[in-house]
């Protein structure tokens, strides 16, 4: 029940005082997606339930589908498809290259590397670097794009391997993994020992923040075990003998933080402020969080309103970015084939398959053009402009989105 102490301990802390906040039911995984030969076969389901640590401030999922079985194989998500993500990564590494004075003689590791659309930049300046992911299909990717990489889970096993060997790194970038991590103390002691003494590492993570005031209840997926604020990153990496010492807000995937982690406690005057806004702000304390299953049933209902709507007048529908956000947001609202015709996604690993659980077919997103539908769901809403600009020719011709969030809009 909502708002009740539940059964299990603090991914982060080990407390038990966590507190029920949402109940999204039972749901596929997200990047499960479904090949046409299996579509009429069974699908795995797994709660999909979120609590908040009352003790560190942590919401979390309290589910753990074991890593190997969401991360290794056929692994679909490849950072490259995304225009953004490129470009945010490319400024990244120019920054720290830059402000660090980072050459040849310098180090550089990735966590959860993908395939190789960070390091490519390093690389390219002649910086040396270890991509480390478990996933085959985007490891083999990286190496084919010049970008050394372990085929691993990084946790404190494998970081002592590398300090063993004379492998610490002077920049550590992990962007959008901490909250992937079922074993997050050991990943967070991976850490500490896998970076230099007066070494920085480079994290981004969505901020719960966001997360909550615009109701982006799709980023929920079972992926994504936690979800963070400052408050609750700062208590996690102080309890393995790190420090959080600065952050740059990031408007990339709906709300984000880039961190900046050492081994020494120098907070700057930006990072004490967005504590003291968090406390003054209640983000700490389980109200904030109480009214948020509400949010999400106003939301749902008002999208399902709108889509049904738009079919009672004979509209045709799409749908656009088969990423795991968009298969929440199908699943959980109950919108499948009855409203979608179909889903088109830039990845060519995804095209030819289907959305898990409603069994969508995944097309090119030539074929918006091509076929003109009326509207087009934008389940890919956190890359709104890229999108928008992508499909200009669509929009021309009289097309149509649909946001769902924060709330359902046509556009």
């Amino acid at each position: 029940m909502i708002g009740e102490i539940v059964d299990a301990k603090c991914r982060s802390c080990g407390s038990s005082q966590l507190k029920s906040m949402l109940e999204l039911g039972n749901t596929p995984l997200a990047d499960a997606l479904v090949s046409k030969e299996d579509v009429n076969g069974p699908e795995a389901t797994y709660p999909l339930d979120v609590a908040f640590c009352t003790d560190c401030a942590l919401m979390q999922i309290l589910e753990t589908v074991p890593p190997e079985e969401l991360f290794c194989k056929d692994y679909p998500y490849f950072s490259s498809f995304s225009d953004t993500v490129v470009q945010n990564a490319k400024e990244n590494t120019e920054h720290l290259i830059a402000t660090r004075n980072l050459g040849e003689d310098s180090f550089v590791i990735e966590l959860a590397s993908n395939d190789g659309y960070l390091l490519k930049n390093y690389v390219t300046a002649g910086i040396p670097v270890l991509g480390i992911d478990p996933a085959d299909t985007v490891v083999k990717a990286a190496l084919e794009n010049g970008v050394p990489t372990l085929e691993k889970f990084f946790g404190r096993d494998l970081a002592e391997e590398l300090a063993a060997d004379g492998k610490q790194a002077d920049v550590i970038h992990a962007n959008n993994v901490l909250a992937h991590v079922a074993d997050l103390k050991g990943f967070v002691d991976g850490i500490r020992i896998a970076m230099k003494d007066d070494g920085v590492t480079v994290i981004e993570v969505p901020y719960v923040k966001d997360l909550i005031d615009h109701t982006e209840f799709d980023t929920i997926y079972h992926e994504h075990l936690c979800y963070f604020s400052v408050t609750s990153l700062t208590n996690l990496f102080r309890s393995h003998g790190l420090f959080l010492n600065d952050l740059k807000r990031l408007p990339i995937h709906g709300g984000s933080m880039r961190l900046f982690i050492e081994k020494s406690d120098a907070p700057t005057e930006y990072l004490k402020q967005m504590l003291a806004e968090e406390q003054e702000l209640g983000i700490d304390g389980y109200e904030y969080y109480r009214d948020f299953g509400q949010k999400v049933e106003t939301l749902i209902s008002g999208l399902r309103d709108l889509l049904g709507g738009l079919k009672a007048d004979g509209k045709r529908i799409a749908a656009y970015g088969a990423a795991a956000k968009g298969a929440t947001m199908l699943n959980c609202s109950g919108i499948g084939t009855d409203m979608l015709d179909y889903v088109v996604d830039r990845n060519v690993h995804k095209q030819g398959m289907h959305m898990p659980g409603v069994h969508v077919p995944i097309e090119a997103p030539e074929k918006l053009v091509e076929d003109m539908p009326d509207y087009v769901l934008l389940l890919a809403w956190n890359f709104k402009d890229e999108v928008m600009g992508q499909q200009a020719a669509f929009r021309a011709k009289g097309g149509k989105f649909v946001i769902p969030v924060p709330e359902p809009q046509v556009v």
